[in-house]
Parts: C-alpha cells; structure tokens; sequence
C-alpha cells in the first residue's frame, strides 16, 4: 500500500535519519554503520540531484528554445527591448517549480552574436538547490544552457486550416483545445509575421471548418456561388388541393410528430428557426422547418430548406341570382277641363305578381377573394288609361282609371374560391444567407479540387444551417492584425469535415475564385497546415456528427485522401497534427495527408499544440537552432 507520503517528505526523512547516525554515539555498532553508510549515500544523494539537474536543464533548453525563435525573428530590436520579450517567451513556457528548482536568469550578452536579426544566442542560468548533496556541504548545483538561433530569409503562402468543430472546447487540466489553438497561432503568426524581410514576402489565410466553412454575407453577389441547393424545395412533397390556411400541417399525423418521409415540421414562416406550428397559419404559406436527416433526406441534415410554398385559390366562382316580379297598380285619376290630372293609388295597389328567378354560374381562372353585391331596381314598362267619364273638351270633371304596368329586378352576385388551392414554392431573398457553404458537387471531383468555378456545377454551393459556423475564411493576407482577430473570434461549433477544410486551404493559395490571391511569386512556397482534434463526421452527404469510424465516415475519409494528394501533387506542402486527447492511435486521413511521416504530428496534450506550431514555423522559416 501507497504510505501517502511525497517525495519531497521522503528525502527529508531519508536526510534526517542518516544525519541521527551521522551525530549518534551510542556504540560501536551505530558508529560503524554510520562510517559506512556515508559513502552511499553521498553516491545515491549525489546521482539523484544531479538527475533532477538534468531534468531542470532539459526544461531550461525548450522554454530557451522558444525564446530564442522569437528573438531571432522579430526585427528591430534592440538588446534590451530583446532581453524582456526572450525573458516573456521564457516564461511563458518554463514550467518547472521555481521554489523547489531555482529560477533561471535569462540573458542576451552583446558578445553573444545578437545583431537584430538573424543570429542570437540566449543563455539561460539558474541555481539549482540540492537535496542529499546537503551532506557534505554543496547546497546548490549551476546549471547554465544557451540557444542559438540562425535566420534564413524565405517567400511564404501559408494556409491554417483549423478545426472549429465542438469537440475543440474539451481539453485537459491545462485548459481547452480551442484555447491552445488560439495561443499556438498567435505565436505562429508573430514568427511567420518576423519571417518577412519586406511586407508581403509572408502571407497566411485561415480556414476555420467544422462541417462546413463560411465565406461571408459579402460574396451574396459573387458569380462562383451555386444556388441551386438553396433554392430547391424539399424533394418528394405533393401537396393536396385541400392544404390552405387553417388546415393541419401536411408534414405532420399530429401536432409537433413527424411523418415518415419527410422529417421536418411545419414552421410559422420562411425565417431560419421559426416556430413550429401544427396547422397552416392564416397566411396560406406552408413552410418545412429544418430536416433531421432520417426521413429520406439524410443529405440535407440539420440544414434549413430556404422557402415555404404559398397556398393560393385555384379560381374563382361567379353565381349571378336574378329575380324579377311584375308589379301591378291601379290609379283613380281626374280632370277638369285642361286643367291638372291628379291621380291616387286604388286600395289594396300596388299588387305584386308572381317573381321568377334565373341564376347563373360561370368559373373563371385565378382569385381575387369572396365577395357578395346586390343589386335591385324597377323599370315601368306601361301605363294604360281607361275610358274617362266626359269629353276631354268638356268643362265638366273627367273621370277615369289608369293601370301601370311594372317589372321589378333584385340581383345578388356572389364571388367564392373554387377547386381548391395550388402551391408554388416560394424562394427567399438571398439577403436571408448566412454566409456558409458546403461541398462541391462530387460528380467529376470537383469537391476535392482546385478548378475556378465557372458552371454551376463546379461553384460552390450555398446553404443556412442550425448553427452555422460564424468565423469566416480570411484570404491570404499581410495584415497580420486582421489575422490575429480572425483567431480570436474562432469558436467551437458542430461536427468534423476535414476535406472541405482541405479544399478550402488549397483553394486559398489557387489563383483563382474564390479568393483569387493572384500568381505566387517566383520562390515562394506554399503550405497548409491543417489541425484537427477528431475523426471526419458529417459531410454535405455522409454522416450525422455523433459518431466516428462508420462506414459513411469512411466516405468523407476517402474524399480526404483525394483533396489531400491532389493538393501535394499541385505543389503545396502540407503539415498535418492530429489532437486527441484521452484516446490512443493516430488519424489514418490526417497522417496520409501530411507531405510525409515527419510532417504528421500526434498530440495528446494541448501544451503540445504550441511547442508544435513553433517546430513546424522553425522549418518552414528556415529559422534554425544552432546549440
């Protein structure tokens, strides 16, 4: 059984015992034992200092080494300004226990070889304190270590492609993935920036990527953007004439259950992440939320259909209600002489005869809404004097009766919807993007190639998805602030998709659309490294981002391998690391990918993210360590 006992108690209680039978007088026995034990023990205490000397001095040689790098490749400093940012570089790597083990002094002498750039020798001192040498007086060991570093001057293309996947927010006890990242960048863009003799000799792009990349709102209007997919409805729907507002959800058997095929709901409207409804809002618009990929559509997982399809009246049905009634009124009327004829309805006149009616129905295309007119009117259509009781020359009064003939007319025309609804789909402004694009159409490879895109086919296909990666591609770039930021913003999201990365990277030191960088200078070398903490997960086609090592897994694997030795056969160098943590074995995608075994690197810490990225700047800078 473990005694719970440190190291540290042990030695002191190993360093007290022996100095008890160093000072004991108790007999000849304890004298001879102490005479001879002695020696062993400044042997045993001596070798086991001089072993943690060893292991303080290997510490001292890679936080030296660090500092050194950034020296030697920062340009205009002078020694001071250099001694505090070796000594910042330093400590920022040195992690030994100070107080057990000393604290180094790191030093640049002025007859060291420190010129500014290119060659400088830093030393790094310390005293460290002994623990058995104690008995024979030596209370501390020197330990002194120096790095040199020589500058060569080189034309860079650098690509970083990065993984923003979700897993990239776990870590270890030393923090998360995503934040050594973040630093180990950092540091590689301040020796890549020092790298550069005149502005523009080094340039590096990022390509963050998690199951897709993201290339900005801005390029809305670029030509190399296909549509295509983000335009399209869901495939496979029919819609019944009777689906309009007010009836249930025709993608559901109930409120909020999804029916097989589809796997999506009714949503309130076209806008990413609307609210579900069970039934079709007064609007008419029936709108397919985002698709869980298990109901037949498992290429459109998780991804936004960018439209709903509007219910419109099929037509329009007139019914035109006529009634006609005569009306009959009898008058008593008189005269006298040429004098003024007054005349007054008979009792029980006007009388109403039998009303006919006549209706007609006429169905016209299209639909302009229910409405109801009525309309009524009477019309006179004779007037019948009888005879009258005198000569109309007469100055007596005339009497008579006088008989009117009338036909009255009531017209009621009624306007309703007719033969049902059609649907048409109806497409979102392309303002509604959010920027993100997945895989290229994998026909003719054009997914795992460099080809300018210049037909649908070969452009890069838009698409909105739940969480769509928010940090954008940054084109190769000098602007070494910008740069600095774009790793800044970088955050954890979603599932792994190394080729779209890969073909991203490539893409971005191709001159050609989208990024366009322009021909690389004459000596100019082209390189991608490519970080990722997982195995490939979900792509445009394959995979669900919650497992890794399937059988569609090993699809996007394939189309890895084929965008990573199109890439190396073009040219470009590529270093490749792997980031796990937790588990054993390597990634057989990214160790195939790297240009060749020392450029693939298998990390299982996330301190080793920063040490790594400086081993690979001091290659590709030709920046060298000169013990």
């Amino acid at each position: 059984m473990r005694d719970g006992l440190t190291m540290g108690k042990k030695l002191k209680i190993f360093v007290a015992t022996t100095r008890a039978f160093v000072r004991a007088k108790g007999g000849n026995v304890a004298m001879i034992f102490a005479i001879s034990v002695l020696p062993f023990m400044i042997a045993a205490g001596t070798g086991l200092d001089f072993a943690r000397a060893m292991l303080v001095r290997q510490q001292m040689g890679s936080a030296l080494d660090a500092a050194a790098l950034a020296v030697g490749s920062t340009t205009g400093l002078d020694q001071a300004s250099a001694q505090l940012l070796a000594r910042k570089y330093f400590a920022a790597n040195y992690t030994v226990n100070t107080t057990d083990y000393g604290t180094p002094t790191v030093t640049i002498p002025l007859n060291g070889g420190f010129d500014s750039k290119g060659s400088v020798v830093i030393t790094a001192t310390t005293s460290m304190p002994t623990v058995l040498m104690k008995l024979v007086n030596i209370t501390a060991l020197p330990i002194t270590i120096s790095s040199n570093v020589v500058w060569g001057q080189t034309k860079l293309w650098v690509a970083l492609v990065l993984d923003n996947s979700g897993s990239m927010s776990k870590g270890d006890s030393t923090g998360s993935k995503m934040d050594a990242l973040h630093n180990a960048s950092h540091q590689l863009l301040t020796i890549l920036h020092n790298a550069a003799a005149n502005d523009g000799d080094v340039k590096v792009s990022i390509v963050p990527f998690d199951r897709i990349v993201n290339v900005g709102t801005t390029n809305v209007s670029a030509s190399w953007i296909d549509w295509t997919d983000w335009e399209a409805p869901p495939p496979n729907v029919t819609l019944s004439t009777n689906d309009g507002p007010g009836v249930n959800c025709p993608f559901t058997t109930s409120s909020n259950q999804l029916k097989s095929p589809y796997g999506y709901y009714c949503v309130s409207s076209s806008s990413n992440g609307a609210s579900k409804v069970s039934s079709i809002p007064s609007s008419g618009m029936i709108c397919p939320g985002i698709d869980d990929g298990d109901h037949g559509n498992s290429s459109h997982r998780d991804r936004y259909y960018n439209g709903c399809w509007d219910s419109v009246i099929a037509q329009t049905q007139t019914v035109t209600s006529t009634n006609t009634t005569p009306i009959t009124t009898k008058q008593d009327c008189s005269q006298k002489g040429s004098g003024t004829i007054t005349c007054t309805n008979q009792s029980n006149y006007p009388k109403n005869g039998t009303t006919t009616n006549n209706t007609t129905t006429v169905v016209t295309s299209g639909y302009s809404g229910n409405s109801t007119s009525n309309n009524s009117n009477t019309v006179t259509n004779s007037t019948v004097d009888g005879s009258k009781s005198c000569d109309n020359n007469s100055p007596k009064k005339c009497t008579w009766t006088r008989t009117i003939t009338q036909t009255k007319t009531d017209t009621a025309v009624t306007k309703s919807a007719y033969g049902g609804y059609t649907h048409t789909w109806r497409v979102n402004s392309h303002s509604t993007w959010t920027g993100c694009i997945m895989d290229r159409d994998k026909t003719y490879d054009y997914d795992v190639s460099n080809t300018a895109p210049s037909t649908t086919a070969t452009g890069f296909p838009a698409m909105n998805m739940s969480g769509c990666l928010t940090t954008m591609v940054t084109p190769l770039s000098s602007n070494w602030t910008a740069l600095g930021q774009e790793i800044d913003d970088m955050a954890p999201n979603n599932s792994t998709n190394q080729a779209i990365g890969m073909a991203h990277g490539w893409q971005t030191l191709s001159d050609s659309s989208p990024y366009s960088p322009g021909a690389a200078p004459s000596n100019t070398t082209r390189y991608i490294i490519i970080l990722s903490d997982g195995l490939n997960t979900q792509d445009r086609w394959w995979g669900d981002g919650s497992t890794e090592g399937t059988t569609e897994d090993g699809y996007i694997d394939d189309r890895m391998d084929k965008v990573c030795d199109a890439a190396k056969a073009d040219g470009v160098v590529v270093y490749s690391i792997f980031l796990h943590i937790g588990t054993n074995g390597k990634s057989a995608p990214l160790s195939n990918c790297a240009t060749d075994p020392t450029k693939y690197f298998d990390l299982t810490s996330t301190s080793a993210v920063v040490t790594t990225f400086q081993q690979i700047a001091q290659q590709i800078t030709n920046v060298r360590m000169v013990k």
